[in-house]
């Protein structure tokens, strides 16, 4: 509405856990009907989350990407077919997308995390196929896309063909 204050802020997934641990800790976040109100577009980032633990890993996240004036769009990713065995179904319906559900989305940034599978051959990971898709993609969707841990490995390796060389120590 005219008048309301601008602020930065994270909008995520109403009812997500990490509200209440982000609001105790200084970050605004609002809901969609908050967020509507206000006249302006928000950055629209995605997080490909892949570590097991998804509620602290998106939480860590939140945290960073609510570190700014502007107002950020967080849209939670998660590969299209994979069961997960940290995180029940449910939360990941509820809260989540599938890779097959925003394919046809552009992005400001996009997050694709790490994942617990650095003693496999790239090929052997199951969602290795889903993985080059969504590498590929983000050449032409995304303005800024970010890779971290397994996910630079995996795109390093994908996109320059640089191999991982594992250490004794």
């Amino acid at each position: 509405s005219e008048g309301e204050k601008l602020v930065g802020t994270l909008r995520i997934p109403d009812g997500l856990p990490a509200r209440v641990i982000l609001e105790a800790e200084g970050v605004n976040v609002m809901d969609s009907t908050r967020a509507a109100r206000q006249d302006i577009r928000p950055l629209q980032i995605g997080l490909l989350n892949l570590m097991p633990n998804k509620e602290r890993t998106e939480t860590q996240f939140a945290r960073l990407v609510g570190a700014t004036p502007l107002q950020v769009d967080l849209t939670l990713v998660r590969i299209t077919d994979h069961q997960s065995k940290n995180t029940a179904e449910d939360y990941l319906k509820a809260f989540y997308s599938t890779w097959e559900e925003i394919r046809a989305r552009k992005f400001d940034g996009f997050i694709v995390t790490g994942a617990p599978v650095a003693h496999l051959p790239f090929e052997e990971v199951r969602y290795w196929p889903e993985m080059v898709e969504i590498m590929d993609w983000t050449q032409t969707n995304v303005h800024s896309p970010l890779f971290i841990c397994w996910g630079v490995q995996a795109a390093l390796y994908h996109f320059h063909n640089v191999a991982r060389k594992r250490r004794p120590q």
